[in-house]
């Protein structure tokens, strides 16, 4: 009896599911039911996927003030007049911004530092947008009434988070700026943008000063 040859996956199909598997939190078994999932997909939604990743692509840029993405720099918390001007909140990446914005309890500005530092994954402070933080607090005590206050470390609660906190800590402590950590309601090792909103709000109230 013949053996019957593997039939091999067609290739288009095949690099689609490597490019899922790119994609954070995305198994291999999870990329390749994305990509049955559009095979079977009518093309008008296929198609209306596709352009509105190449409309995000080419429209989002980064706020030359908060470092966070945006459709227009500055953004819209940058560019708000009511926001708090007196404290800066220092975030590893943008949903974390969103995660403490849903929480409807912070009203100052942020930073986004790109990141958190990792020497396991060759992740340095200059790797991320410390130097840019250091230059708008320079800028920011040059204008009058515009001295930031407090800056709010709400790295996450882990080890590169922690690390991360205390590097800005050493760095900023002596420039004179009362600097503050979030604290009660985040657990050890958790991550801003996957805590409930009363969780944040509690960690954002109760934080202490450095």
């Amino acid at each position: 009896m013949e053996r019957r040859q593997p039939v091999s996956a067609i290739g288009s199909v095949v690099k689609l599911i490597q490019e899922f598997n790119k994609l954070p939190g995305i198994g291999i078994k999870t990329a390749q039911r994305l990509a049955f999932h559009l095979i079977r997909m009518p093309s008008e939604d296929s198609s209306s996927l596709a352009n509105a990743i190449i409309e995000m692509k080419n429209s989002i840029e980064t706020c030359t003030m908060c470092q966070n993405i945006t459709d227009f720099s500055p953004c819209n918390i940058c560019n708000n007049p009511s926001r708090n001007n007196k404290t800066i909140c220092v975030v590893e990446e943008p949903l974390d911004v969103l995660a403490i914005e849903r929480t409807g309890s912070y009203f100052g500005l942020y930073h986004v530092l790109n990141g958190c530092i990792s020497p396991t994954n060759g992740i340095g402070p200059d790797e991320l947008t410390i130097k840019l933080l250091l230059e708008r607090l320079r800028l920011s005590s040059e204008k009058a009434n515009g001295n930031i206050e407090e800056i709010i470390l709400a790295t996450n609660s882990n080890l590169e988070g922690e690390a991360t906190s205390m590097y800005l800590q050493q760095l900023m402590q002596p420039l004179g700026y009362k600097i503050t950590r979030i604290a009660r309601g985040l657990p050890t090792g958790a991550e801003l943008e996957y805590a409930d909103e009363t969780t944040i709000a509690k960690a954002m109230e109760g934080r202490y000063t450095l």
